[in-house]
């Protein structure tokens, strides 16, 4: 890939991320293709609408699609919707993809990126973490509130640890739009990295019944989210990953400044939806046993998680 032309693009999933990211990109004249589930009525009708710090913008005509059979080879599919939809990805990167399209997985979680690689080999998937506070207000509706950066890398092992063209190519369109896209050597430690504020606050948000500023502001809850920062910080040690002091301290004072937000899981929980439980918690639980380290509190919120998201789609009864 030529890091000085512009790439194609499929966002999979027109949420609160590929609507924001899809429609910055769209913005700026990249070649965007999105794939809609819920909205592509809406979309296809009216548009897609943006609410941001980086300027509200309405893009009137949207090159929408609501089966992936439908949409144009592309030279990267951005996997966009939430773990949870996995199910049928698979299926939907055998239309969306040729054989020089590489996947970008956009998704929160630890090792999210198994189902891209399963179908179109590690070799040609990326990860990303996007550090954002964004939700989806109505169909076709983005609400950007704060933050947006993405950390993005290789996930085939034999690639980590340096930065290749097409991560050159990828981040040059991304910053052609206004999106601050940096790419990393090391993807692994970026994921544990983006847990030690998913874990606490997308859990804690879902027990507590609590936005960020409201488990920011009481003692109790705020120790509590440090206390899970830490096993996040030890997990991570355990599996090969050093994240800094510094990182969990920033953490925690970012979260303080930041408007109050509903976590995604939040969300989720409040529509009854299913919760990202496996990706967030449980993969980073089953790693850390693994290499010989168990993290008690993060066990037990995922334990708590599990009932939950299980009584809430009504699988059990309190």
């Amino acid at each position: 890939m030529n890091p000085t032309k512009r790439l194609s693009y499929a966002v999979i999933g027109t949420g609160a991320l590929g609507g924001l990211y899809g429609g910055l990109l769209a913005r700026a004249g990249v070649d965007v293709h999105f794939l809609v589930r819920s909205d592509f009525e809406h979309i296809r009708n009216f548009g897609l609408r943006v609410d941001s710090p980086l300027g509200n913008f309405h893009l009137e005509r949207v090159s929408c699609f609501s089966r992936p059979e439908d949409m144009p080879p592309v030279d990267v599919a951005v996997v966009a919707w939430k773990t949870t939809a996995n199910g049928v990805l698979a299926e939907t990167l055998r239309h969306v993809c040729r054989p020089h399209t590489c996947v970008l997985v956009l998704q929160n979680g630890l090792d999210v990126e198994e189902a891209a690689a399963a179908c179109v080999g590690s070799n040609r998937v990326l990860g990303g973490c996007c550090f954002l506070c964004c939700n989806k207000l109505g169909p076709g509706h983005i609400h950007h509130l704060d933050y947006g950066r993405i950390a993005f890398g290789e996930y085939d092992d034999e690639l980590a640890g340096y930065v290749s063209p097409r991560m050159l190519s990828i981040a040059a369109d991304f910053q052609f739009a206004g999106i601050d896209a940096q790419p990393c050597q090391d993807l692994k430690t970026v994921r544990w990295s983006k847990l030690v504020w998913n874990i606490p606050f997308n859990g804690l948000s879902v027990v507590l019944d609590a936005d960020t500023r409201e488990i920011m502001l009481d003692p109790s809850s705020a120790a509590l989210a440090h206390s899970l920062m830490v096993e996040v910080q030890t997990a991570a040690k355990h599996c090969g990953c050093t994240i800094q002091d510094r990182h969990l301290v920033k953490m925690l004072e970012d979260t303080r400044k930041m408007v109050p937000y509903d976590s995604s899981m939040r969300l989720d929980y409040r529509g009854k939806r299913p919760m990202e439980v496996e990706a967030i918690f449980g993969n980073p639980l089953r790693s850390a046993q693994a290499a010989g380290y168990r993290p008690e509190k993060i066990e037990m919120l995922y334990e708590q998680l599990c009932f939950l998201d299980r009584a809430n789609r009504g699988g059990t009864h309190h």
